[in-house]
């Protein structure tokens, strides 16, 4: 029901907008050139005040209805139910309810939850109900009152202005909520993971053998949180993937830049960047079957034992996977690069080759830092192409042939199944996630500097 209410919503928005737009021409046919707004501006703004303010409703009444209707739920069960129950049962209780009235069931419900649940798919139904009819008022009105509003000396373009701006403001406040509540979350968990772990122990312990204790008298149950060979992991598989990236994507990109006709980049450039929309699954299996066979037949053929899953695997595949996003950047910046800029190099006796080394790459070293950071933030960030290549044992070791793991895989590995957030191994994941958050905001920081550095500026 939802979808269809948002979709009537964008519909009577846009016939707000028709409206609003026939009012303003006919306030421009009955007074010329003295009409403040174009007849645009007033089906925007009659557009906008009608849209926005009922769409911030359904958001809001989405985000309240349930805690309103679980709330009615808890009050109206039996006593029989929740007499001496804990919160934690209260919880089950309403879980199983909405399973039964989502009709989730593998066997007969009790009576009390099969009344329970009657009860909260109608209170559901009531309330979206009454959020569509709601929805519909508030549409109505606020076109009354947008058109009501509407005059030829109204000044409707400062208005939709105004509008936009607030939304920009908003939007971009939203961006820096959600970053502080993330930086809050983890640092949050990071602190009872180290609560129970000393931070010494996670930075510099060179054994990851993060564990849960079954029984009480079991020995090795508490694990070992020394986390410096996922950190390793990371940093060798994603230092691999970018010694194979960078060099392919940004040399493509001078090629097609400077040297390719227009037929043969039409050509080379899309095919580049279709490798940014292959699934990671796919590169995955492409590592596995392909990469890796190959890699441990060409040490065999020298005498070197090379491990079925390898960083070298998994950083070649990742390497030609990132490719595109330091290619097309790269790309980017150097037609940014002004042509003169290339004349004035070649007009003064430099080289073909010379001209790129020492004019156009310092020129375009922004975008290509650009495309470089989000290139290592991908690798860094990369989970499926490791699991499926690098494997999942944390092996402390600069051997490329060997097998290692990444932040990311054992982030996803010590969260799978059911978690609890009191125990060592759970609350390690979102130390991992914080440390990786700390590294990459470092490494933007590091190429605003060298952005900075090399900067050129031109009147």
């Amino acid at each position: 029901m939802t979808g269809y209410l948002v979709l009537a919503i964008i519909l009577f928005s846009l016939a707000a907008f028709y409206v609003g737009r026939s009012a303003g021409a006919r306030f421009v046919a009955a007074e010329g050139a003295s009409v403040h707004s174009r007849p645009v501006y007033h089906g925007a703004f009659a557009a906008i005040w009608v849209g926005l303010p009922t769409l911030l409703l359904v958001v809001l009444w989405l985000l309240f209805q349930d805690a309103v209707v679980r709330a009615l739920l808890v009050q109206s069960l039996p006593a029989s139910l929740t007499d001496g129950a804990s919160a934690a049962q209260i919880s089950l209780f309403v879980s199983e309810i909405r399973n039964v009235a989502a009709g989730r069931i593998f066997a007969e419900p009790r009576p009390e939850i099969a009344a329970a649940a009657e009860r909260y798919a109608g209170w559901t139904v009531i309330a979206n109900w009454a959020m569509v009819v709601v929805a519909l008022c508030m549409m109505a009105l606020a076109l009354y009152l947008a058109r009501s509003r509407s005059a030829p000396r109204y000044r409707a373009r400062q208005t939709f202005e105004r509008a936009l701006d607030i939304i920009m403001i908003s939007s971009a406040a939203l961006a820096i909520l959600v970053t502080l509540g993330i930086i809050v979350s983890l640092t949050y968990e990071a602190i009872q993971f180290f609560r129970l772990v000393p931070p010494t122990e996670f930075f510099f312990g060179l054994n990851w053998e993060p564990q849960i204790a079954i029984r009480a008298d079991q020995v090795a149950g508490t694990g070992a949180f020394g986390a410096v060979p996922v950190f390793t992991g990371t940093l060798l598989i994603a230092t691999i993937a970018l010694i194979v990236a960078i060099p392919i994507g940004l040399m493509s990109a001078i090629y097609l830049v400077e040297f390719a006709n227009p037929r043969i980049r039409g050509v080379i450039k899309p095919i580049l960047e279709i490798l940014a929309g292959v699934p990671t699954v796919v590169y995955g299996f492409f590592a596995v079957l392909t990469v890796a066979p190959a890699i441990r037949q060409a040490g065999s053929l020298f005498g070197i034992a090379i491990s079925p899953n390898s960083a070298l695997a998994a950083g070649a595949v990742m390497g030609i996977m990132i490719i595109p996003f330091i290619s097309s950047l790269s790309d980017d910046a150097l037609k940014a690069v002004p042509q003169t800029m290339r004349d004035g190099s070649l007009a003064m006796g430099a080289t073909r080759s010379e001209t790129i080394t020492k004019v156009l790459l310092p020129a375009a070293l922004p975008g290509i830092m650009g495309g470089i950071l989000l290139a290592a933030s991908r690798a860094i960030g990369e989970t499926m192409i490791v699991v499926m290549a690098a494997g999942l044992t944390a092996n402390l070791t600069a051997n490329p042939l060997e097998g290692v793991t990444t932040v990311t895989v054992q982030i996803v590995t010590l969260l799978i199944g059911d978690t609890a957030f009191d125990n060592p191994k759970t609350l390690s994941a979102f130390a991992l996630g914080l440390v990786l958050f700390v590294v990459t905001l470092c490494l933007n920081v590091l190429a605003l500097k060298i952005v900075q550095r090399y900067r050129e500026r031109y009147e």
